[in-house]
């Protein structure tokens, strides 16, 4: 068990990390790392902004994500912008999934 400081490192790492309190036992939380793509109007090939996000950043806005904790809960659903509550900040059960 760990408290949320080790959990936070862990996730740095690329682990994935719950709380052994948790009601929902297939959730768990990790970071999404930094991600930059080019503009949806770009003409280079690869991964580029898709047209969803260019609707509120702009067909020439490159997308300049930076990191942020993801919550996949219980129901099997991404929820990005997770942030930890007061007792997961104090808690002391956080565990690593595998």
């Amino acid at each position: 068990m760990m408290n949320f400081g080790e959990a936070l490192g862990s996730m740095k790492e690329g682990k994935k990390v719950a709380r052994a309190g948790w009601n929902g036992k297939s959730q768990f939380v990790v970071v999404m790392p930094a991600l930059y793509l080019p503009p949806h109007s770009t003409q280079e090939p690869g991964a580029k902004v898709n047209d969803r996000t260019a609707k509120h950043i702009g067909v020439d806005t490159p997308l300049d994500s930076q990191p942020y904790c993801a919550l996949f809960n219980a129901q099997g659903k991404w929820q990005p912008g997770w942030v930890p509550s007061q007792g997961d900040l104090f808690a002391e059960d956080w565990v690593i999934v595998e």
